[in-house]
């Protein structure tokens, strides 16, 4: 016996070394990978799940919770599309993405579920919150109530637009039953979940979910964005009557979520014909929880790394190492299959280059302030709205500002001509995917050098406007 306690000793240390490699390739992993789910809308039957049931950031795909309680308020007869709400100084305040709307501004519920769940605005999610729940904490605890119905075991709300707080969490899983039990209870209503633009006054914002007329049969969800969780999409598309909803979580960049996405539901279409290969996994809702933190990307997405701050509507943002992290790669590769019958499969269709591709063509809805209006009375809200983002100068500022001592020829010429709003740079940003101004580079250069703020008349004066730098600004920290 006591010839074997060496050899035992030995033993038991290879296999604590060996544990402590494989946690050690593991851990790292499971810190930095995506989180991934496939599922059948209709059975909510498990096509795919990688890492589904770890809790993760939600970002902006929070607005689905917030949009599922605001209508199912709609329906209950609580309140109504056009029921008018108010922008307080809350809503207001919110960080970007926003409306930018004024404190006192009232528009209807129907047009700030517009402008949230395309352009991700966390004012307008403020403000139904608030219209709603009558404070944010008071939406939050009714956006919990519909998660714990839902079954969203993993799930909690602070807030109604995802923007960082502590305790505010979900998983892919819960994302999946959520996305499922929208289509289930609010179907008359599901349109506002693949809106592909909206025009208000004189911008055009696409949606940030890149499928949305791109991807064949494309019909919802949401994108989101915070550094911590990285670049999030819940999708769904319907192909020959079947419909199937998609989950990514992590991915590098807005397009990687989009190709990840793409691929998913590309795979799932193509799987009819070996369903009866394949071991099945269930449910969505039998999906087993774990038990953790959620993994932190702050570093990953927003660390010096980057080639400049990202953003929720950046349109290939990619990390300057090259990593597509996760499954799947930006150049159409598909990625890895959890199913023996991977390569039964037949090719995955270039998701990249569809992703890419520019969107249909489509004319945007129209949002407006102020209550619900048609014909003459609705051509004149939109017209209001236009000059809301393009007000009058000043009279008197212009020869004030040009008389300077000191001021350069570009800080004259700027100051001589009509400055541009913070709406019309706005603008620029957010006609990405829809058509912009016929405008020459040369012409927005001047436009973003006079948009400048005027900090002060004085600042202008004392110091020669910088084209380059007013070319180029600091997109702000988004949350989309």
């Amino acid at each position: 016996m006591h010839a074997f306690r060496p050899l035992l000793r030995k033993s038991l240390f290879n296999l604590f070394a060996a544990t402590l490699a494989v946690g050690a390739f593991i851990v790292p992993r499971l810190a930095h990978a995506e989180a991934l789910l496939l599922i059948e809308a209709d059975s909510g039957k498990v096509l795919q799940a990688d890492n589904a049931t770890i809790p993760w950031y939600p970002a902006s795909v929070t607005k689905i919770m917030t949009a599922y309680v605001t209508l199912k308020a709609v329906k209950d007869g609580k309140i109504t599309l056009d029921t008018l709400l108010t922008v307080s100084p809350t809503a207001a305040s919110q960080a970007p993405s926003k409306m930018g709307l004024r404190p006192g501004t009232q528009l209807t519920v129907d047009n700030a579920l517009k402008m949230m769940m395309v352009k991700s605005a966390n004012d307008m999610a403020v403000v139904l919150a608030e219209g709603i729940g009558g404070s944010i904490d008071g939406f939050a605890a009714m956006m919990n109530d519909n998660a714990k119905r839902l079954g969203m075991t993993q799930t909690n709300y602070v807030n109604p637009n995802g923007l960082p707080a502590d305790g505010h969490v979900t998983s892919a899983r819960d994302l999946g039953i959520l996305a499922r039990s929208f289509l289930r209870d609010l179907p008359e209503y599901e349109y506002y979940v693949h809106i592909p633009a909206i025009r208000f006054g004189k911008r055009v914002t696409g949606n940030f979910n890149k499928l949305i007329g791109r991807y064949p049969g494309a019909d919802g969800f949401k994108t989101g964005f915070i550094c911590a969780s990285g670049y999030n999409l819940v999708a769904s598309a319907t192909r020959n009557g079947r419909r199937l909803i998609a989950v990514v979580l992590g991915a590098s960049s807005g397009t990687a979520r989009a190709v990840k996405a793409a691929q998913l539901l590309e795979r799932g279409f193509s799987q009819d014909n070996l369903s009866w290969l394949r071991p099945s996994l269930g449910t969505v809702e039998n999906l087993v929880p774990v038990d953790a933190s959620p993994p932190n990307l702050r570093e990953e997405m927003c660390g010096g790394h980057r080639k400049r701050p990202a953003s929720d509507d950046d349109d290939a943002l990619i990390a300057t190492n090259g990593a597509t992290g996760g499954s799947g790669s930006l150049t159409g590769g598909a990625a890895p299959v959890t199913f023996f019958t991977a390569g039964l499969q037949p090719p995955l269709m270039k998701a990249s280059e569809l992703m890419a591709s520019a969107p249909a063509p489509v004319e945007p809805v129209v949002v407006y302030t102020g209550p619900t209006r048609t014909g003459a009375a609705l051509v004149a809200a939109v017209a209001a709205d236009a000059d809301q983002q393009n007000p009058p100068k000043a009279r008197g500022k212009k020869s004030r500002t040009a008389k300077k001592p000191g001021a350069g020829s570009e800080a004259k010429s700027a100051a001589a001509k009509p400055a541009a709003t913070k709406s019309d740079a706005a603008a620029r940003s957010d006609t990405k995917t829809a058509a912009k101004p016929a405008a020459s580079k040369h012409a927005a250069a001047k436009s973003d050098a006079a948009a400048k703020p005027a900090a002060s008349s004085d600042q202008a004066a004392a110091k020669p406007a910088k084209p380059k730098a007013a070319t180029k600004p600091k997109p702000a920290p988004n949350n989309s």
